[in-house]
């Protein structure tokens, strides 16, 4: 076994040791304040206010980076393994609710910006880059995937035909609704609204309403459109 392969199970054992010791401990009893600091030396930074509760799990934490003012509530997951150029990088004021789980795999960059929310159940998924824009609402049980499943050989088991990766952007000012799932290579365009249960497999233009299975756009929200529905 290689010296870099001891090392790394090494460090996640002590990772490991550590989270499970303190990650473990009602907020009652440690507080998230000293929850903070505890865990301010595994991370590659973390901010200032930053409200951690019992029973969040985190992988390589020293490939993740936590903003200013972050909540991250029981029972979310955030894996950074994989790689050594994986990151995740929460940013100011995120919230991510009650198991979540974000996950790399390999080689990703996932990042989810300013006063953004991140609803309950919600999988955001790599190997592929996942950018979500700043104020951007993520209803409950979505699906962000920026990664596709090679099926091509009838023969040989899906398993082992690879994937393909090209990435995912939402941007700001989004509002997914319940379930609704994202699938590799698409841009949701700033000011967008999916509708529950959507489907979106193609680039949504910014201030678009879709919904549907696979999502199509059914109106715009764009000033002239919204000066015509009001009058």
């Amino acid at each position: 076994m290689k010296i870099e392969q001891l090392f790394s199970k090494s460090q996640r054992f002590q990772e490991l040791l550590f989270l499970s010791l303190v990650g473990a401990l009602p907020t009652i009893l440690l507080g998230p304040k000293l929850r903070n600091i505890l865990y301010r030396s595994l991370f590659a930074r973390m901010g200032k206010t930053v409200f951690i509760q019992e029973g969040v799990e985190f992988i390589k934490a020293s490939c993740i980076e936590v903003g200013d003012g972050v909540f991250l509530f029981k029972g979310a997951r955030i894996d950074a393994r994989g790689h050594e150029n994986n990151r995740i990088y929460l940013n100011d004021k995120v919230a991510i609710e009650r198991n979540v789980s974000i996950g790399c795999l390999e080689d990703s960059y996932i990042e989810i910006d300013q006063e953004t929310f991140i609803g309950p159940g919600v999988c955001i998924a790599g190997p592929g880059d996942i950018k979500i824009g700043k104020r951007c609402l993520i209803a409950a049980n979505a699906g962000i995937y920026a990664n596709n499943h090679n099926f091509v050989d009838p023969i040989e088991p899906i398993k082992y035909q690879g994937i393909t990766c090209k990435g995912i952007v939402i941007e700001d000012d989004c509002w997914l609704g319940h379930g609704v799932v994202v699938l590799d290579g698409v841009t949701i365009g700033e000011g967008s609204v999916i509708g529950a249960g959507a489907v979106v497999t193609k680039d949504i233009p910014p201030f678009s309403v879709a919904v549907g299975v696979p999502a199509k756009v059914i109106k715009s929200r764009t000033r002239k459109q919204l000066l015509n529905i009001t009058e």
